[in-house]
């Protein structure tokens, strides 16, 4: 499969981050979950396409050409404004956000969904899968396409934008039974599973539907489950600028590890076929120093594959 460049669809939100540094200082850039992970497909030379909302204003216009200048296909429904999140960093670099922000693919959810199903790998996620009423059409659109392609999904829940909880958390748990690769930070897990074993919650979803579970740990690293078991792997060494897309590259370098490995999509495909954990290790290495790289530059700003190509920072230790 890998022979052929795979057709990779990304779904959900592209917007304009305001960032507001701790120095002060305040600057905006185009950002938003999806937007980052397609942008990081991109400029390791995947060409996806990003279904998104965008409006015609001069926000809408900075955000789309940001993306196609990395190679990403932009298919966007028209909305009356583009979205912000208002980033706000602390001295860390580590960023909280608030939202202004509507998601609704509307009559044109049926074509895109059909767009959608020639993909070979569907990724969906963050706010674009929980906020209505366009969380309904991604999950419409993801039942469509399972079994046919690889579906990933990242719940990258924001809070500040959750007005009923256990609805989020219902739309979360659908959407991990239809996948087959799942990522989440550990701040995801302790949101949705309050007082919960991490891994246990990685287990539990496994037991689920997907055949890998990616729990995300920021300075401690990453571990991968699998029905075979575990594997952990260090964070790598990087002096931080801020945090903001870190997890969107991971989440682009996981899906670019698949689509590039004839062996993962093969597992990923077929029920009651193994992978090795160094095969897993390899593939969590790879991504974490991809998140590695991005933090170390201010902004959504993830590698490309010459950068990637480099020898790897030494792994965290202690």
């Amino acid at each position: 499969m890998s022979e052929r460049m795979l057709r990779l669809v990304v779904v959900g939100e592209a917007l304009v981050d305001i960032v507001h540094r701790a120095d002060g200082s305040v600057e905006e850039a185009p950002g938003g979950s999806p937007a980052n992970t397609a942008l990081t497909l991109g400029r390791l030379g995947r060409r996806p396409t990003l279904i998104t909302r965008l409006a015609g204003d001069d926000r809408g216009g900075r955000v789309r050409r940001w993306l196609e200048e990395s190679q990403v296909e932009v298919v966007a429904v028209a909305s009356p404004r583009t979205s912000t999140a208002a980033a706000h960093l602390d001295a860390s670099g580590a960023a909280t956000y608030d939202f202004d922000l509507e998601w609704d693919l509307g009559a044109d959810a049926a074509r895109l969904g059909e767009l959608a199903g020639a993909a070979d790998v569907v990724h969906v996620g963050s706010v674009a899968a929980v906020l209505e009423p366009g969380a309904g059409h991604v999950a419409a659109l993801v039942r469509s396409v399972r079994g046919r392609a690889i579906v990933t999904f990242d719940p990258n829940i924001r809070p500040s934008l959750v007005d009923d909880p256990d609805r989020v958390r219902k739309r979360v748990a659908a959407l991990v039974e239809l996948a087959d690769v799942v990522k989440a930070s550990d701040e995801d897990l302790r949101w949705l599973h309050p007082g919960r074993d991490l891994v246990e919650v990685a287990r539990d979803w496994v037991r689920r539907g997907p055949r890998l579970v990616v729990v995300t740990l920021g300075a401690d690293g990453a571990i991968g489950v699998t029905a075979d078991g575990e594997v952990a792997v260090p964070a790598v060494v990087s002096e931080v600028v801020d945090t903001v897309g870190a997890g969107d590259t991971f989440m682009g370098v996981l899906i670019d590890s698949i689509a590039g490995s004839d062996e993962l999509q093969m597992w990923l495909r077929t029920e009651g076929r193994g992978i090795r954990s160094s095969d897993i290790e390899t593939l969590l290495h790879r991504s974490a120093q991809a998140a590695a790289i991005t933090v170390s530059r201010p902004g959504a700003d993830p590698p490309r594959r010459a950068e990637l190509a480099a020898p790897p920072l030494p792994a965290a230790t202690g």
